[in-house]
This record gives C-alpha cells, sequence and structure tokens, in this order.
C-alpha cells in the first residue's frame, strides 16, 4: 500500500514537473522584455563587414535601446561598435569603408559621431542645435550632408505683463497658425522648418546650404563630383495645402542655389545620382486622387531632361531604391502578398526577384517594415524575419539562392519556447470570388482533432497588409489557447493598385465580407468553433472591428483599440485631419455629412449587443480618445457590457512600450476569457 503511495506521488511530482516546464516553455508577457532585434545594416562598400543597429528592451526603465553592432560578413568577430551606452542609430561607412559615420545621443542632443575602423577609435564631430537625420557621406568622404529643424520664434498674439520675480502664474498659451502643427507620437511641433547642412568628416562647424520657408530632409543624394545634393521636397507657394505634392531639387553644395528638376502634381521623392553622375533615378507618380495609388520608376538626365519611366514589370509598390555599383539597374524592396521582398531591375525594366522575408522590426504585429543595403560587389545585407524570430541580419552573395542567416539575436531564449505555428490560409470573397489571404496562429499544444475558440485580429491602415512575420502579440494569443486568425481583405497592398484602391469611396466595405468569409472558412474546415468567435483589431483594425459588431452578433466578445467611430468629428480633430477629404471620401465633412455619416461605426452602434472592451491611448492624436469615448459612452447608454481602457502615456502607438504591450494583450486575454468562461459555465 505504501509503495503504491510512493508511486502515485512520484507519478504526480512527475506530472507537477512536466505540467510547469510545459507552462514554461510557452510565450509569456514578460519574454517581450526578452526580445531584440536588427536594424538598419549596412554593408562595407567591399562587403567584408556589417554595421547594424541592435535595439532591446530595459525592463528597468520600460524602453527601447538601441546602439550599434558590427560584425564580419562570415559571421565572426560580432561585438559591440563602441563602448558609448547612449543610443546610436544611422551607420554610414565612408566611401573607401575607413570610418563609420553615426548619430548618437548626448546630454546636448544627438550629435554626429565617427567611428575610425583601422583603430575602433570614436569622437563626437558636431555640435548640433537640433537632431540630424538624413545622414549620407560624399563621395570623396571628405563631408556629410544631414537634415536638421531650424527652429523659428513661436507665434505671439498679444504682449502679456511681465510677471513679478518668484511668482508662479500659469503657464503662456500655446499659439499656432500651422496647417499641421502635431504629430502624434512627438505631440506639439516645435516652429521651424528642416534644411539641409554639410559638415566637414574630420569635424567642425555645419554649414545650411538650403533656404527659404520649406522643409527639406527627404532622401539625401550626393553628386559624384560633390558640387550638388539632390533631395525631395515641396516649395510651392501653397505648400501646406498642397501637401500630397513634392518634386525633385538640386542644390549647389557651394552657392546655396535651387534648381527643380520635375514639376507635376503628384509625389516625387527617393531620387539617387547614377554612380556616373549622368543619370538621377527616382520614384513618383501622378496624382489620380484614390485611396491607394502605386508610384512608378523614372530615370532623368542630370540636369532633370530626359524623363521616362522604366516599365518595371510588377505590380507593387517600390521603396528604397539604390543603384548598382556600375550603374546598370537598381536595387529596391516591395511587397508581394505579405510578404516583403528585395528585387532588381535593369534599366529595360526586367525585374529580379532577389530575397524574400525582409522586415521582423514590428514586434508586437505582423506588419511590413525591416531594411538592406549592397556593396560595391552586390552582396547584400538586410533584415530577415520569419514567424519564428524577429529581425536578423542575413547576407545573400550575388547568383546565390539561399542566403546565409549571420545573427540569431533570440536564440538563446526562443530556443527554450514553443510557439504557436503560423499557416498560411487561401479562401474565397462571397462578394466577387477573389482570393483573398490570411494566416493563422495555432496554440502551442494544439491538437488537429480538436476545435479552438478563434481570435480574430484585423490589421490598420487600411492601406497596410499583415504577413508571415514574427509578432509577439499573436504568439501571446496563441499562448492563452486561441487559434488566432490575420487576414488581408480588400484594401490590403501587396496585391495591386487595383486590390488596395477597392475601398476608395467605400470603406469600410467589402472588407468585412473578406474577414467574415474567412472566419466562416475556418469554421467549415474544423479548425475554429463557431460557437467561441472573438475579434479585436486597432485602428483601421478598431473601425473593422466596430463595424463587424455593428453587422453581425456572432461574436462573444470584442475590443476596439484606437478606433475611429465618426469620419466627422476624426477628419476635424485628427493630427492628419488635412489629408482625408476625396482622397477616403469625396468632399470636406460639411460638404457631404451624409457619405460621412453612412461609413461611420458609430451609426451601427444601435445594433450591437456584443459585450465590448473600448481601448485607447491617451496621447493619440491620430484617433483621439474622444473617438473611442463615443463608442463606450452609446454602449453604456444602451446598457450593453462594456469597459473603457485608457492608456496613460500612450499615443497611437498603443504598444511602443514594452509594459503598454503587455497591458493590451493582458487586458484583451482578460476581457476574452471573461465570456469564454461564461461560455463554459
Amino acid at each position: 500500500m505504501k509503495k503504491a503511495i510512493l508511486c502515485s506521488l512520484a507519478l504526480f511530482s512527475l506530472l507537477t514537473i512536466l505540467t510547469a516546464q510545459e507552462k514554461l516553455t510557452t510565450f509569456k508577457d514578460l519574454d517581450v522584455f526578452k526580445i531584440q532585434y536588427a536594424s538598419d545594416p549596412q554593408i562595407a562598400p567591399n562587403g567584408d563587414q556589417i554595421v547594424y543597429r541592435r535595439t532591446g528592451f530595459d525592463i528597468m526603465h520600460d524602453k527601447s535601446v538601441g546602439n550599434l553592432w558590427i560584425l564580419q560578413a562570415d559571421g565572426t568577430s560580432h561585438r559591440k561598435l563602441t563602448a558609448r551606452e547612449a543610443s546610436e542609430s544611422q551607420p554610414r561607412w565612408s566611401p573607401n569603408g575607413d570610418r563609420i559615420a553615426f548619430v548618437s545621443s548626448t546630454d546636448q542632443g544627438a550629435e554626429i559621431f565617427m567611428y575610425w575602423v583601422q583603430t575602433g577609435q570614436y569622437a563626437r564631430i558636431s555640435q548640433l542645435e537640433c537632431s540630424p537625420t538624413s545622414l549620407t557621406w560624399s563621395a570623396d568622404g571628405t563631408q556629410l550632408a544631414f537634415a536638421m529643424l531650424v527652429p523659428q520664434k513661436p507665434v505671439v498674439l498679444a504682449k502679456l505683463p511681465q510677471k513679478p520675480k518668484g511668482a508662479k502664474w500659469a503657464e503662456k498659451p500655446r499659439i499656432t497658425n500651422q496647417l499641421k502643427h502635431e504629430a502624434d507620437g512627438r505631440g506639439y511641433l516645435e516652429p521651424g522648418f528642416s534644411h539641409i547642412f554639410v559638415i566637414p568628416a574630420s569635424g567642425g562647424s555645419p554649414r545650411q546650404i538650403t533656404s527659404g520657408n520649406f522643409n527639406h530632409r527627404s532622401g539625401l543624394s550626393w553628386s559624384p563630383d560633390g558640387k550638388h545634393i539632390l533631395f525631395s521636397a515641396n516649395r510651392n507657394e501653397d505648400w501646406e495645402h498642397d501637401f500630397r505634392n513634392s518634386e525633385i531639387y538640386k542644390v549647389s553644395v557651394n552657392k546655396g542655389t535651387i534648381l527643380p528638376l520635375t514639376k507635376r502634381k503628384g509625389p516625387d521623392y527617393t531620387a539617387s545620382f547614377s554612380p556616373d553622375g549622368k543619370l538621377i533615378a527616382y520614384l513618383g507618380y501622378d496624382d489620380k486622387v484614390q485611396a491607394y495609388q502605386l508610384n512608378q520608376l523614372y530615370l532623368m538626365d542630370s540636369d532633370g531632361a530626359d524623363k521616362k519611366v522604366i516599365q518595371v514589370a510588377l505590380d507593387r509598390n517600390l521603396s528604397n531604391l539604390q543603384w548598382d555599383a556600375k550603374g546598370n539597374g537598381l536595387y529596391f524592396t516591395y511587397d508581394d502578398q505579405g510578404n516583403s521582398k528585395i528585387g532588381y531591375t535593369d534599366l529595360d525594366g526586367k525585374v529580379t526577384k532577389l530575397a524574400d522575408n525582409l522586415g521582423g522590426t514590428s514586434i508586437g504585429r505582423p506588419y511590413a517594415g525591416g531594411s538592406y543595403s549592397v556593396s560595391n560587389k552586390g552582396v547584400i545585407a538586410y533584415t530577415q524575419t520569419r514567424p519564428a524570430y524577429p529581425a536578423d541580419i542575413a547576407l545573400l552573395k550575388p547568383k546565390q539562392q539561399t542566403p546565409k542567416l549571420l545573427t540569431r539575436l533570440n536564440d538563446h531564449w526562443l530556443s527554450y519556447r514553443t510557439l504557436g505555428q503560423v499557416e498560411e490560409v487561401w479562401y474565397s470573397s462571397s462578394i466577387d470570388g477573389r482570393k483573398i489571404q490570411g494566416w493563422i496562429v495555432k496554440p502551442p499544444t494544439y491538437d488537429a482533432t480538436k476545435t479552438y475558440p478563434l481570435l480574430v485580429e484585423n490589421h490598420g491602415g487600411p492601406i497596410l497588409n499583415y504577413g508571415d512575420r514574427f509578432s509577439a502579440e499573436l504568439q501571446l494569443y496563441a499562448a492563452a489557447g486561441y487559434l488566432v486568425f490575420y487576414p488581408n481583405p480588400r484594401g490590403s497592398t501587396s496585391y495591386g493598385e487595383e486590390f488596395g484602391n477597392l475601398l476608395y469611396n467605400n470603406y469600410p466595405g467589402e472588407d468585412y465580407n473578406d474577414v467574415m468569409d474567412g472566419v466562416d472558412y475556418l469554421i467549415k474546415n474544423g479548425i475554429a468553433d463557431k460557437e467561441e468567435l472573438y475579434v479585436t483589431g486597432g485602428s483601421a483594425g478598431g473601425i473593422m472591428t466596430a463595424w463587424i459588431i455593428g453587422k453581425n452578433n456572432r461574436f462573444k466578445a470584442a475590443v476596439v483599440a484606437k478606433p475611429v467611430m465618426n469620419w466627422i468629428s476624426k477628419t476635424l480633430v485628427a493630427d492628419n485631419y488635412y489629408g482625408y477629404a476625396n482622397y477616403r471620401y469625396p468632399g470636406q465633412p460639411w460638404e457631404n455629412m451624409e457619405t460621412y455619416w453612412k461609413f461611420s461605426p458609430i451609426s451601427l452602434v444601435g445594433n450591437i449587443e456584443t459585450p465590448t472592451m473600448v481601448m485607447v491611448g491617451m496621447n493619440d492624436l491620430r484617433t483621439p480618445p474622444s473617438e473611442a469615448k463615443q463608442l463606450y459612452h452609446a454602449l453604456k447608454l444602451r446598457k450593453i457590457e462594456t469597459v473603457l481602457v485608457e492608456i496613460p502615456g500612450a499615443s497611437h502607438g498603443i504598444a511602443k512600450r514594452p509594459s503598454q504591450l503587455i497591458t493590451k494583450v493582458a487586458h484583451t486575454l482578460a476581457w476574452f476569457d471573461k465570456y469564454q468562461k461564461k461560455t463554459k459555465e
């Protein structure tokens, strides 16, 4: 008897240990703080070394911390670039590879630093008034160009009396007369304009080379002779209201004279001199005034003459142009069916796909991102991601089919975690038979003989895409036992212009049907439990979630995060309030109130019966808290089960800080679990 009891106790202990180990191997909230990811990889001109920014999260200060690291192209000698513990970014190799310029924070603000490769020494070479961006070397390695804000005095309307010494008066009023006066995540914008500067690579005083009350800051490119710099800007008289327009300009480094090279209605940007300086490649399009427009690749002579389109055989949006060393073609990035890629085109438009799986820098949800660089010999360094890991550094040599993964920044802890498996699904839309792509994340303990509660995650944008990329949020949902479904309904990018523009003057529209068709597909195939449906999403995903529960009562619970509930109020209070009319709906809200109201989720609030959590960042300027409160207040007045979760200090990037990401996921799961328990009871 005693022996049997001892055996039973031993078996119980073993099962307890195994259960505990199983629990420890799944992805947990605090694992978010363990995540590290790579970004901005810059390969040396000769291709032998790579410097990149490595970002991790500080659990004590609840923030991301990014430093520069360097490694050999074979993956060896992986080490921190400097001994500094400050934020470091924008690493840029000198043309001959002997130095690395970078930007780093100091007690006085961000400054430019120089690192000497042979000695490992580094030094600050600037003393700037504001933070530099777009750091770019001249071809001879003697100068650096960058963009920087030049502050202006704020508007003063009335002269106020001087307060007595030591008096504690209220703060002075904040006054603006600018169309764009605030930005989500940044808050109130300091008055001023961005200008281009040059500074000797050996250090010294920066010299401003642009002038005028315009912003000059996009895509700097030196001419090979060092006499000119290309940039994109809008220097039109009505630049504030003509906000979608931009042109390519060429500024003389010595004289400061500015020559416009393009002129049309539509954006022109990302201009770059060819290696011999004879041609300029750039991106742009003629503005057709629609929700989604693909750009085109152009070439022109260095003086702006003989403009022509390179008819790239690809119905996708191009980004991040880079000439090859001989000037025979250009590298670029693009998204295709939820996967980010690196491509190459010759000057006749023949496209070659070079690499898949670019990205991994959007840690919370599986959005596109990532970056790359190319050596003089065509060796590509880029950030690679898969659903099992965020961005690592990968290397692809010319004519090589399979890239080599050089870093494994998270192996030391992810190898001890069982993640939910991500699988691609395709299904047909009930509206027009279009093929719709989505993905499911299975619980780590998935059993194909069972059905699971389904959690639908709607992406933002809506002109964006989800894909087969790492996602901390979705892994946390899967670890909690949910089958997670995330689709790319019509209006998503990476499927061509026609597909992305299907929501023009019709949003929300049939994208609702595309999402619900995916839900029905999973139920029909015995994967999801039709009695256990839950739905969430943020921003445009919050709009879709609110629209779904206004259209049907099939879901047990919903979490509507940072939504637009009323297009009339949103359009006039958001930080980008000036950008919606005609591109989303015809006319301004007061000119077309019926349409703006028709597509506002608040118009359906009388139909909602689904228990709904409403969540928003208290500093959100893109979809302000007043939008979320409209839904919450309406549901309270209707006595529908609801709760409002406001996250202090959070902007529209509601999960920017690690603890905020955890807060978002924990509250979402707590709300869903509450109604899952009710169902079980």
